[in-house]
């Protein structure tokens, strides 16, 4: 048994009004194949010339291993120079991965090789954000805490990418206080025993190759997995929904700072708290 995914609808290019009134009015995810074509990026951006152009950075890494009380949010797990990290991605597979990095705001000359895509989203101009991977490295299950809507863009190599609008929240074994999903959870082969309710989840998935960017509508889930090393670089435009803006707000300002707190207090118990409420909860959705 496999869960329920249908495959992103894909168009090579796109007008400004088809994506505005398709996809972004609708909340509907979506593959563009060739909206960098014209960038210089898409000729330029490759593992090697970032090791070029940024190679003397000290970049922070993030591996699979679960949550910790004793870790801040998202406080990395290491740290390398990119050329050396580099060097790593490109003899072996490895579990670390950058993730949610600014390099352009360590090296601006990246800010030439890429156009601001004028496609119906107010984008925040300060946020354009570099995630790397391994081959074979996973982003854990989650869903972004400002519910922004993303435009991601892959480069050098391909990724999978598994991704869930917020109403299939119910069915994901969603950690309380939190924005992920149990981190056991295989996504690539998930234990239907275990997790029963993950045969209800309706999601969507694609791969996406270079170049090609992929639309994810406001709050949604995303699992991604680097099938090669390669590297993704998302923009983001704040939600346009008051209900999901106001949700951000929440995360933000509230739920963040409360889930900090009990991890203080509480420890390791109540990372295993919440864990296991994420079950109980989950299933509860699911009895008849």
């Amino acid at each position: 048994m496999k869960m329920q995914l249908t495959q992103i609808e894909r168009v090579k290019t796109i007008s400004k009004e088809d994506f505005y009134q398709n996809y972004v009015k609708k909340q509907k995810p979506v593959v563009v194949e060739q909206l960098t074509s014209d960038w210089p990026a898409f000729e330029k951006w490759n593992l090697n010339y970032m090791k070029e152009i940024a190679g003397d950075k000290v970049v922070p890494l993030y591996d699979d291993r679960p949550v910790s009380f004793k870790e801040s949010f998202n406080e990395a797990h290491a740290k390398m120079k990119m050329s050396d990290y580099i060097d790593l991605l490109q003899e072996k597979p490895t579990s670390y991965r950058i993730f949610l990095y600014n390099l352009m705001k360590e090296v601006p000359s990246l800010k030439d090789d890429f156009k601001w895509p004028n496609i119906g989203l107010n984008l925040i101009r300060q946020l354009p954000m570099l995630f790397f991977g391994g081959e074979n490295s996973k982003v854990f299950m989650h869903y972004d805490i400002d519910y922004s809507n993303i435009l991601h863009f892959h480069f050098h190599g391909e990724k999978r990418c598994m991704i869930f609008p917020q109403d299939q929240s119910k069915f994901m074994y969603k950690i309380p206080h939190s924005l992920i999903s149990r981190e056991d959870i295989d996504f690539d082969h998930p234990d239907f025993e275990k997790f029963p309710a993950l045969q209800h989840a309706k999601g969507f998935v694609c791969n996406l190759k270079h170049g090609e960017m992929l639309y994810m509508p406001e709050g949604y889930w995303h699992y991604m997995k680097y099938l090669t090393p390669g590297f993704s670089m998302s923009l983001r435009a704040f939600p346009r929904s008051f209900g999901n803006l106001s949700k951000a707000v929440y995360n933000i300002f509230i739920m963040r700072n409360y889930d900090s707190l009990m991890r203080k207090w509480k420890g390791q118990n109540w990372i295993d708290y919440k864990n296991e409420r994420a079950i109980t909860n989950t299933n509860k959705k699911i009895q008849p």
